[in-house]
């Protein structure tokens, strides 16, 4: 079975795969035979496809006598032909260096956990992230004032459902994402950073006192993430802290630079026409992290939510360190991660990132979650594939905006049924996209969506799940500590614990959650009960306790307060 692309040539019957929502290589469940993905970083909103935010060129190979893997070294785009073409091959193709055809492909033997951990070791090993990242996360894009925020977590804590973080996405004057909106500040000329004392907020401003809310907010056990994006816009305005910041960025080649020299105009549907930092200049890097400084060391902020790093499209742009866009494309949202690290870790903090962007090398920075999706049933099918992908690639810390973030709300049984998987994913967070603030809301909080849907049991149900998400805590600090040291993903294929039964390929919507707990998510409407595949050995039902021995099928009653998990006894 090979999770991704493969070598040249495997038998006919082992071209195996899976495919996650955005394409992405390291493929963990599911048949691959017919199709031909690529491995470059794209954005696309919503519906994917084989378009992917986070691609890897590398494979995980299972299946025969042993089981190996390959990297293809490269930060080009690469294809991969899986049978399509010819049934028992794997054709891989790949951009060059027109002036150095050469290109390297890395070969590791073993099982899938230590052709996993030899590709961490070679690319960058994920640090065990705070505990605080496993209790259940909140954000909503309109949540764009002061009030509002601190409004909504204090809903949740009232309601008893714990919070353990929030993002906050629209805090920012969105043309420096540094000062807060309505701030009062004199303008830098030279793009020189600002510190706290800088600034004036008005009682009357959106953000009244920012420092008091965050102060709450951690007294209450909740951490606080800020909303990012890596570039700065061109249709803010000809005055303000945003055109001396572009002066800046220009005149001393902070940014991306076309082939002529002149900076990059970013060419996506977002921001059209922003220049983007050059994040291999290491004067550029440093102009960029002291001017947000100040959130990490005087506010207080937790971390911060790395969107975008999809912007540079085209071969013939120019980095710093001398690379072509062929190249240095791929690697920049890595580089935007990690220069925030690079903040958090110069201020003393254990704050981290939440992207949705990368390529090879973004384990080292986590987390990551899958991006844009509506809600739909289809769209959270996808989702579970994403995340079973990205931690056969090393991305051990994923979540996605459960029952997704855009379009008409979930349905309250959705909603639910995808709340119990979060809750069994390294990462259990709710998101909403901007709405104009139009009525009736489209928030994804659990008493909107009781609200909306009348369904008043969406409380009770949705409590239950995030109070038992606490309870997972130590279990999952515990496992992804074994997960890092290991090799094997917190979130993985059943065949890295089931290697022997070829069973475990007809249920490639299950996951094992550590080495304990074997997930079977209900992932249809209307459903009552609900097959689960149960490998070799003993297993309790976490809920009732029923004892069931393996290898077994079994249709479970699936009560929406419940979803099919297993511990394994032995």
């Amino acid at each position: 079975a090979v999770q991704a692309a493969g070598t040249p040539q495997l038998p006919a019957d082992a071209v195996r795969g899976g495919r996650r929502r955005g394409g992405r290589l390291g493929l963990p469940c599911g048949d691959q035979r017919g199709q031909v993905l690529d491995a470059t970083v794209f954005e696309q909103y919503k519906r994917q496809g084989h378009r992917s935010y986070l691609p890897m060129p590398f494979a995980v190979v299972v299946g025969g006598e042993a089981g190996w893997g390959f990297h293809v070294v490269t930060s080009r785009r690469t294809w991969y032909d899986v049978g399509a073409s010819r049934p028992d091959r794997i054709l891989i193709e790949a951009e060059i260096d027109p002036g150095t055809p050469v290109l390297p492909l890395r070969l590791y033997t073993g099982e899938p956990a230590t052709v996993v951990r030899k590709f961490l070791t070679e690319t960058g090993q994920p640090p065990l992230p705070p505990a605080w990242v496993f209790r259940p996360w909140m954000s909503g894009n309109e949540w764009n004032t002061q009030a509002r925020v601190l409004a909504e977590v204090r809903r949740s804590l009232a309601e008893d459902i714990p919070v353990g973080a929030v993002v906050i996405e629209a805090w920012s004057d969105e043309a420096t994402f540094v000062a807060f909106r309505d701030a009062r500040y004199e303008v830098h000329p030279d793009g020189a950073p600002h510190r706290l004392a800088d600034f004036e907020f008005p009682a009357d401003g959106a953000w009244p006192d920012p420092k008091a809310m965050i102060d709450e907010l951690h007294g209450a056990g909740v951490k606080v993430l800020l909303w990012q994006i890596p570039l700065i816009p061109t249709d803010r305005g000809n005055d303000g802290q945003v055109a001396a910041d572009l002066a800046t960025l220009a005149a001393r080649g902070y940014a991306v630079r076309e082939a002529d020299g002149s900076p990059h105009r970013n060419r996506g549907w977002w921001f059209p026409g922003a220049l983007l930092p050059d994040w291999t200049n290491p004067e550029a890097r440093r102009w960029w992290l002291d001017k947000r400084r100040y959130l990490v060391e005087e506010l207080g902020v937790d971390g911060f939510k790395t969107d975008g790093g999809e912007h540079p499209w085209g071969h013939d742009l120019r980095y710093s360190d001398g690379s072509r866009g062929d190249e240095g494309n791929n690697l920049f949202p890595v580089r935007y991660a990690a220069a925030y690290h690079e903040l958090m870790r110069s201020a003393g903090t254990d704050g981290l990132t939440f992207s949705r962007a990368g390529f090879t090398g973004s384990a080292a920075f986590p987390a990551h979650w899958a991006g844009d999706e509506d809600s739909t049933w289809e769209a959270y099918r996808a989702s579970i594939t994403a995340g079973l992908t990205a931690g056969v690639g090393g991305i051990f810390f994923w979540g996605w905006d459960l029952a997704g973030f855009s379009g008409d709300i979930p349905d309250a049984e959705l909603y639910l049924r995808s709340a119990a998987a979060a809750c069994f994913a390294p990462i259990m967070q709710y998101h909403s996209e901007f709405n104009h603030h139009r009525d009736p809301s489209v928030d994804r909080t659990p008493w909107n969506i009781a609200e909306r849907t009348g369904e008043q049991r969406v409380l009770e149900v949705f409590r239950r799940f995030a109070r038992l998400r606490e309870e997972l805590v130590p279990y999952l600090v515990d496992q992804a500590e074994r997960s890092v040291r290991t090799g094997k993903p917190l979130m993985r294929p059943l065949f890295f614990d089931h290697p022997d039964d070829k069973r475990v390929w007809d249920w490639p919507q299950q996951w094992q959650l550590g080495d304990d707990l074997l997930v079977a998510p209900v992932t249809e409407p209307g459903a009552t009960t609900w097959p689960v595949w149960l490998p070799a050995g003993e297993w309790e039902d976490f809920f009732t306790g029923e004892r069931h021995s393996g290898p077994v099928e079994v249709h479970r009653r699936v009560p929406i307060d419940e979803i099919p998990v297993y511990r394994r006894l032995a």
